[in-house]
């Protein structure tokens, strides 16, 4: 079984770089490792999501594992930013609401450490404080110390 890991933008794979090379020599349909790639990544539109396919060199027969994108990426999707403030204590350049919060802490919850949601969402709010967005209309700090 032949291993092949990849950054693909969620619902944009296409059969060139960096999949088509990789695939081309292992004999299976590109197009359609493509295609399902794609569907499973459709949620995670222009956000780079870790990609695993596993080829049996045998049968042809492939299957694929996706994997979620960081959560700083997942930050600046919801809050529609490129990239996070120079000056995040005092530069604010975007803001997310709880309910987006509470999101991305339900996607990420296997990644994250916190026991219960308050404690997955103030991880999220812990990543939004270094990048200079607010959560809930308030700096993330003043954020976390309302779910205390």
């Amino acid at each position: 079984m032949e291993e092949i890991t990849a950054l693909v933008e969620g619902g944009s794979a296409s059969p060139g770089p960096p999949l088509g090379p990789k695939l081309g020599p292992l004999g299976v349909n590109i197009q359609e490792v493509v295609n399902e790639i794609n569907q499973e990544t459709k949620g995670f539109e222009g956000m780079e999501v870790p990609v695993t396919i596993k080829v049996d060199e045998e049968t042809d027969e492939f299957e694929i594992e996706v994997g979620k994108p960081p959560t700083t990426a997942l930050i600046k999707n919801k809050a529609g930013i490129e990239k996070g403030s120079g000056e995040p204590k005092t530069e604010f350049v975007g803001e997310l609401s709880l309910n987006q919060i509470k999101s991305i802490a339900d996607m990420k919850e296997s990644d994250l450490l916190g026991k219960n949601q308050n404690q997955r969402m103030k991880e999220i709010a812990g990543t939004c404080n270094s990048m200079g967005v607010k959560v809930d209309g308030k700096k993330p700090t003043d954020f976390i110390k309302s779910l205390e």
